[in-house]
């Protein structure tokens, strides 16, 4: 058997708030990560999806505590295996 490795880089989206944080998923529900080839399309997807709460000053304070997500570089990393 002979396994590789590939690594390249993309980008996500990183929710925070006063409470927690996290990469956001896949806009259909899904758990996995959402990753973006460029900045500008995380960039996009982040002012059409969650661009609301910065003019919503009741998101921002407390209890909810809400900032805009921000778009995050990522180093992917696949490892492949192929079989005899």
């Amino acid at each position: 058997m002979t396994a590789g490795r590939r690594i390249s880089y993309c980008w996500a989206v990183w929710w925070h708030s006063r409470h927690d944080s996290y990469l956001i998923g896949e806009p259909n529900g899904t758990t996995r990560t959402a990753l973006f080839p460029t900045r500008r399309a995380a960039r996009t997807y982040i002012a059409e999806r969650y661009g609301y709460i910065k003019k919503r000053l009741d998101l921002q304070e407390e209890p909810h505590g809400w900032k805009v997500p921000t778009p995050v570089k990522v180093q992917v990393i696949v490892e492949m295996e192929t079989r005899p």
